[in-house]
Parts: structure tokens; sequence; C-alpha cells
């Protein structure tokens, strides 16, 4: 398994209180990092994972916010800096999805599904870029969705595959808007997770994605020797084929 030293770096996992998140969070304070595990209404699961990453690297707090709000996206950072120090690494993890035929989605949720995914990636990249460009470092590692390249799209969970697409085009801007700044920018894309609440009928490779796997790809893009890396979108699917011939 791959292993990188992020010791004296901070780093920021969004929707980190579980699942992938906190995969996430727990694998980089066990390289060394100081954690700030971010959660929306997972209050106890948040000091929880905090505990358990203090534990591995020494420096790990919760904080709140709702990653939609700049405001709070704003106090999220000011709390993570005051507490922490500059954010040198963020992981755009949370995001909203709804499994269900898009006329079967309210309006209240068709935006929280786009904005959680997408305008919370990109508020919170907005928001950590001036210190990681004051650095001359920085690493944006975003969430995405396998097939989201492609442009897949379905009936059901529309507006969770539109985000998605977003996400991955969000970061390749990004990548080339920071070429110069000594931050790289990047996509990890999974099908499905060990700990997804929905699973189709059939696994690739006779299994569904391990947070293992996950983290493989994680600790390649935060490496510091990584540097040339950006912009790039990494599925982690087992060679599923989205496409319906």
């Amino acid at each position: 398994m791959l292993t990188t030293d992020l010791s004296d770096y901070v780093a920021l996992v969004t929707g980190s209180s579980k699942g992938v998140g906190r995969e996430f969070a727990l694998s980089m304070a066990e390289a060394g990092a100081s954690v700030a595990v971010h959660y929306y209404s997972s209050d106890e699961e948040a000091r929880a994972t905090a505990a358990v990453a203090r534990e591995e690297s020494g420096e790990a707090m919760a904080v709140q916010a709702d990653v939609t709000d700049p405001d709070d996206v704003d106090e999220m950072f000011d709390a993570v800096e005051s507490t922490l120090g500059s954010v040198d690494l963020l992981v755009n993890n949370v995001g909203d999805f709804a499994p269900r035929h898009w006329e079967d989605i309210s309006f209240e949720t068709w935006n929280r599904v786009m904005d959680t995914n997408l305008t919370g990636t990109y508020l919170c990249s907005k928001r950590a870029l001036p210190a990681m460009r004051a650095a001359g470092f920085g690493r944006i590692v975003n969430v995405g969705y396998a097939g989201a390249e492609k442009a897949l799209v379905y009936p059901k969970n529309f507006p969770y595959l539109v985000a998605k697409t977003g996400v991955i085009m969000f970061t390749r801007m990004l990548a080339n808007d920071t070429r110069d700044n000594g931050i790289t920018v990047n996509c990890i894309s999974p099908y499905v997770v060990e700990t997804s609440d929905e699973f189709p009928a059939e696994a690739p490779r006779g299994r569904w994605a391990s947070l293992e796997d996950l983290r493989q790809v994680l600790f390649f893009f935060l490496d510091s020797d990584s540097g040339y890396v950006s912009g790039e979108n990494v599925e982690v699917d087992g060679g599923w084929i989205p496409e319906a011939l």
C-alpha cells in the first residue's frame, strides 16, 4: 500500500465524520497531518473521528459548516487556521445524492445535490487558495464519480451526475489556473464503494471498491513528489464500463 509523509501539513476534509471522508481524514492523520474533520449535522461522529485522528497525529479538530454558504466556509477556514494553521491539503469530499427519478426529486433536494457537490467544491477551493498561493504549495483533491468524465447520465440521480461532471471540469480549470503556484488539483472518482448506500446487481472484479483502494490514489495525489500531476481524474471502478451497448 502506498504511503506518504504528511508531517507539518494541515489537512481539511469536508464531509469527513463518516464513510469515505472519514477514511481520508484518518489516513492523512496516520501519515502525520494535522486534520480538520468537517461535518454539517453529524456532530458526535465528527468529534469521534477527530479523537481517533488526534491519537494518530496529535493534532485534530472537528469543525461545522454548510459548505454551500460562503460565510460558513469563511468561518470554517478561520477556525481551522486559528487552531491548526493554514490549510495545505484540501479534500472536497462532501456531496449529497438523490437516487430517484429526476421528476420525483423536489426542487429543494435538486438544489442541495447540485450545491453540496459543485458549489461546495468551488467555495472551499476558493477560500483555500490564497494561503496555498502564498506558501507556493498546496494539494486539492476533489471527489467525483466514475463515468462523469464521459458525461454519463441517467434519469435516476440526474443532478448528482451533472454536479460530478461539473466537479471534474472545475478540477481541470483550477489545475490550469494554479499551474505556476506549486499547487496541484486532481480528482478521485469511485464507482461503488464498500460503504455506499446502494449496490447494483454486479460488482466489477467480484467486489466493490474498498476504502484502501481510494487511499492509494489519494496518497499519490498528496505526495510531495507528485507536483507535476495536476488536472487528472482517476476512476476507481475496477474496470467498469458505464456505457450500455
